[in-house]
């Protein structure tokens, strides 16, 4: 299993919609830089992720789980831009913020500190598992 960190704007997209979709899950469609897209065609079926808000809370609400792999974007006719559906698993404990990874000398070299930009990043194992403790998981 690999691990990854989906960002959202909750204004557009929210830890609350992302539940609201159930086992269904939903396209994490509309991404449109290569990187990203090249992650998520790395996914594979049951890995997990952060979903994180980006914008005004910055943190991490909660954990998905990759229920469909790499497959046309439904938003556009253009064929470079995949995405993969993502269902809720839970929220997490307690948020965690970008303030509070930033913080952690051992997340210094986490892609959402180092490039806070992207909108769908790897997380390391190690990562993972120092998140899932602040989030008290």
């Amino acid at each position: 299993m690999r691990y990854w960190l989906f960002k959202s704007e909750p204004s557009t997209w929210s830890w609350d919609d992302q539940v609201a979709k159930g086992d269904a899950g939903e396209e994490w469609d509309g991404v449109r830089n290569y990187q990203a897209r090249n992650f998520m065609r790395e996914m594979s079926l049951g890995d997990h992720g952060f979903f994180y808000h980006s914008q005004k809370d910055r943190e991490i609400v909660g954990i998905v789980e990759v229920c469909a792999e790499a497959h046309q974007d439904s938003t556009t006719d253009d064929d470079r831009w995949d995405c993969v559906d993502i269902k809720a698993v839970k929220p997490v404990e307690t948020p965690v913020t970008l303030d509070m990874v930033k913080a952690d000398q051992r997340l210094a070299d986490m892609k959402l500190v180092t490039n806070s930009r992207l909108s769908v990043q790897p997380v390391t194992e190690d990562e993972w598992k120092i998140v899932c403790e602040m989030a008290g998981i």
